[in-house]
């Protein structure tokens, strides 16, 4: 997901969105650990979309206050 999109969500949508990602980034992980993915990079996607996603939510923090 790139940060264009990440900024025209509402913040509600990109909460919910956020603790979707953290959940499927958890099973990936999980799945892994088990028997190997076919595409590992997945993971690092993942990680790195969660901390867009986290990042956004803290600039709209400080920014609103």
């Amino acid at each position: 997901m790139k940060i264009a999109e990440i900024r025209e969500m509402s913040t509600t949508d990109l909460v919910e969105r956020l603790e979707t990602e953290v959940a499927n980034y958890k099973q990936i992980v999980l799945n892994h650990s088990i028997s190997p993915l076919d595409n590992p990079a997945q993971i690092r996607q993942l990680r790195r979309t969660i901390a867009r996603m986290k990042t956004e939510l803290r600039d709209r923090e400080l920014n609103n206050k």
